[in-house]
């Protein structure tokens, strides 16, 4: 893994506190349809440089950059909502094709 990833964030307007973290810039072709298509309106809010020891408020920045690496972004979501499952199965889906 890379010691320091630049990151691009964008809010979602279909659940509030649910944010995605691209690796490039408006590039939203790495996330699958099922994925977009449950983010509603997405609305750029920073640019961010990730390193495992930078503190974010709600995500783990070694596992967001893991899965900036594997994936091309990374889903955040409201509380209470297991986004690391979430984030396996699209691993392994991804892998399979």
């Amino acid at each position: 893994m890379s010691e320091t990833i630049t990151c691009y964030i964008y809010r979602c307007s279909r659940k509030p506190d649910m944010y995605i973290y691209l690796a490039e810039k408006d590039d939203f072709s790495c996330v699958p349809d099922a994925i977009m298509n449950g983010l509603g309106i997405t609305e750029f809010a920073m640019e961010l440089e990730l390193h495992a020891g930078k503190k974010l408020a709600k995500e783990d920045p070694a596992m967001v950059m893991q899965n900036l690496e594997e994936n091309g972004f990374h889903l955040q979501l409201p509380d209470n909502t297991p986004v690391e499952e979430i984030m396996a199965k699209i691993s392994r889906q991804v892998s399979h094709h």
